[in-house]
């Protein structure tokens, strides 16, 4: 099969990728699905770090999303994350919650902490048992392995079909105090919220209270991963974990609306930002990254409402990959949103700059040619303006291909 490259979307830079001081990690390969690829990954920190994170809203979540939001909200503190790949360890009943635990034991064991101080998380395949004898074997592997400074490895260790690793880091100054971002992500294809459809791990060298660091990450999410969809399936093992481990100078940060609160979430929403577009931009078979943004309605919500009818909607895609201008099925989208009330006579419809649709129908301006220049280009905008509100949502999606059929229909093979 020939391999459809990112758009726009090049492997990071592993000298640009900053260590953060109180984590630690190591990679292993662990043989979970193929020989010789990197697929089992240790995080450890350092003994007082803070953890708060997001979980998938899939009714059907997998067995080391239940055992993490359990682990998360124990008094002892987190001390390591474990991640596999390879294997989702979803749709496994009983017998995957145990080896969830199984597995936190047998790294708690290598790091002389509880197992209750670690929290597992897997992504890969539905409705197989998770190897948890090759876990535990390559765990000691992992351990010896662990390098501030392994954040290019740890991206490629928890990759599934991504063809590009996934990571940032920035730096924010607050008080004269440098504070450092680092972060990683997994995802390609299963993605569509509720809540973050992918896996992600953000640290900062910054002290952050508990309660704010769960504000910070859920407003990260709402802003990043949660705006984005690939194919409109939300996946069983999404988690996105936010950790802050309190080494850098800055005193502990406990209100979203001081000065350091602001810098510090605006900086984590960056990273968070830039790993949701990085997912999109590797959505399986994708050729085109495409931003939705709504603006002029009554709330964000309904905003976001239309924005999902359009970049979910699998006519759409199939044009955008075509390049074809067959731009009503993006009033047809807006139309079958569910807003009820909605005045079709009074919204404009750009693709870029090129004003598409106004007054129910093609704005006299239109031409064809200009839909179709603006279609071939790698990244475009859709813009929807209601005209009703002042409220405004932006989302990330890409294009349908066939590769993307391809991709999925040889996953398991």
């Amino acid at each position: 099969m020939q391999i459809v490259m990112p758009v726009n979307l090049t492997p990071p830079v592993a000298a640009e990728l900053l260590p953060v001081a109180g984590v630690s990690l190591g990679i292993a390969e662990a043989n979970i699905k193929r020989e010789k690829r990197k697929d089992l990954l240790v995080m450890q920190l350092s003994d007082g770090a803070r953890v708060a994170g997001v979980f998938t809203r899939n009714r059907f979540c997998a067995a080391p999303v239940t055992v993490a939001r359990e682990h998360l909200v124990q008094p002892d503190g987190i001390r390591a994350l474990l991640v596999n790949t390879g294997n989702a360890n979803a749709g496994t009943g009983e017998q995957g919650v145990q080896d969830a635990r199984t597995s936190c034991a047998a790294l708690a064991g290598l790091l002389g902490c509880k197992p209750c101080q670690i929290l597992p998380f897997s992504t890969g395949v539905i409705m197989e048992p998770l190897p948890v004898a090759k876990i535990a074997a390559g765990l000691p592997g992992a351990v010896a392995n662990m390098r501030p400074d392994n954040w290019p490895a740890a991206a490629e260790a928890i990759m599934t079909t991504d063809i590009v690793a996934k990571a940032v880091s920035r730096q924010v100054t607050i008080d004269g105090v440098r504070i450092t971002i680092t972060g990683i992500a997994k995802g390609s294809g299963m993605i569509h919220p509720n809540m973050a459809t992918m896996l992600g791990y953000i640290a900062t060298d910054a002290a952050i209270a508990q309660p704010l660091l769960q504000e910070m990450v859920s407003q990260a999410a709402n802003r990043s991963f949660n705006c984005i969809t690939v194919d409109g399936d939300t996946s069983t093992n999404d988690a996105l974990m936010l950790i802050a481990t309190g080494k850098s100078a800055l005193p502990e940060t406990g209100s979203a609306d001081s000065a350091a609160g602001r810098a510090l979430q605006a900086a984590i929403s960056e990273v968070a930002i830039f790993l949701a577009q990085a997912i999109v931009r590797d959505g399986e078979g994708a050729t085109k990254f495409i931003t939705v943004q709504v603006e002029g309605g009554t709330s964000e919500d309904e905003c976001r409402q239309i924005g999902y009818a359009i970049a979910r909607s699998p006519l759409v895609k199939t044009a955008f990959f075509a390049s074809d201008p067959n731009l009503g099925r993006i009033l047809a989208a807006i139309g079958y949103a569910g807003i009820d009330d909605l005045d079709v006579t009074a919204l404009k419809l750009y693709l870029d700059e090129v004003l598409v649709a106004e007054r129910g129908g093609r704005a006299a301006s239109y031409r064809e040619e200009d839909g179709q220049r603006v279609m071939r280009q790698s990244d475009i905008t859709i813009r929807v303006v209601l005209d009703r509100g002042k409220a405004v949502a932006t989302l990330w999606t890409c294009d349908f291909s066939y590769d993307y059929v391809k991709i999925n229909a040889s996953y398991r093979s």
